[in-house]
């Protein structure tokens, strides 16, 4: 059944698509790819069968995808019966609502309410996921410390937009924030110890005819900032599409940790995740 994504009415056509566990598969050919789920802001009318069918999923024992976030909405009075329904599966690890689009304001994610349903989260020992705007990760700092109990995902490094770290092209859109003030932000959120850094998304947003050059001052950061323990791979397929295919993605990230020590390498790619969403591999 394909499901109401409402955001996708203004994104460009290569994403409107429907994009199953096959494609992912051929996506994924020729790299070890064991996947975590990552729910796709669908109408909330839908966010129990978005759950039940990627839970299924991984449930089956025959897909690449073995666990979930799965979408939620923290400040709804059901938001815990809904979390502890999916989190009865054994393969529901988290919950995401993206606060970043058009009509949510910041401080969203501040209310009683919303702080409320993500304590539940730790209470069952599931994560969130911060997707918010750059220039709004305070709010997810002050969040996570609200909520010590709940281990939080700073998602796509902190949506980090590549243009803000180089010189701007000619004819090239403004970056979405001040590289400085995310920086500052991202140093206070590694110095967070509930918070944990995705490093993914950013090549989604990378200037045309991108380089590994125009990426990594946005990865080392994150990976400066979070150190070598709390730092996850993120492939962000099919959205990396925006800007490269999944493989270029991986290859370019590959050049960019090429100097940093395997071990580390090694957890950034999967030990981490592994362990931060308890999977069994």
């Amino acid at each position: 059944k394909t499901q109401k994504l409402p955001w996708l009415g203004g994104a460009p056509e290569v994403l409107k698509h429907s994009f199953t566990p096959v494609e992912y598969a051929a996506a994924t050919k020729g790299f070890n790819v064991k996947a975590v789920y990552m729910e796709v802001d669908v109408d909330p009318a839908e966010l129990d069968a978005e759950a039940d069918y990627v839970l299924g999923l991984a449930k089956s024992g025959r897909e690449q995808t073995i666990g979930a976030t799965i979408g939620g909405r923290p400040a709804s009075p059901d938001f815990g019966a809904y979390i502890k329904r999916h989190h009865a599966s054994g393969y529901a690890k988290g919950v995401r609502q993206v606060v970043h689009n058009d009509g949510i304001p910041a401080g969203t994610c501040l209310g009683d309410d919303f702080v409320r349903g993500v304590r539940q989260l730790g209470a069952l020992g599931m994560h969130f996921d911060l997707c918010m705007r750059p220039t709004e990760l305070n709010d997810g700092r002050k969040l996570a410390l609200l909520c010590p109990e709940t281990r939080f995902v700073v998602d796509h490094c902190g949506n980090g937009d590549p243009k803000a770290f180089g010189k701007r092209r000619d004819g090239e859109a403004a970056p979405w924030h001040d590289a400085d003030a995310w920086r500052k932000d991202i140093d206070a959120l590694g110095k967070t110890p509930n918070v944990i850094c995705k490093i993914s998304g950013i090549v989604a947003r990378a200037p045309k005819g991108w380089t590994v050059e125009d990426l990594a001052p946005c990865v080392n950061h994150c990976l400066d900032a979070f150190g070598p323990d709390r730092v996850v791979f993120g492939g962000d397929w099919p959205v990396c599409l925006l800007g490269a295919q999944l493989g270029e993605w991986i290859n370019a990230l590959r050049q960019i940790v090429a100097s940093r020590p395997a071990a580390d390498q090694q957890k950034l790619w999967s030990e981490n995740a592994i362990k931060f969403y308890g999977l069994k591999i």
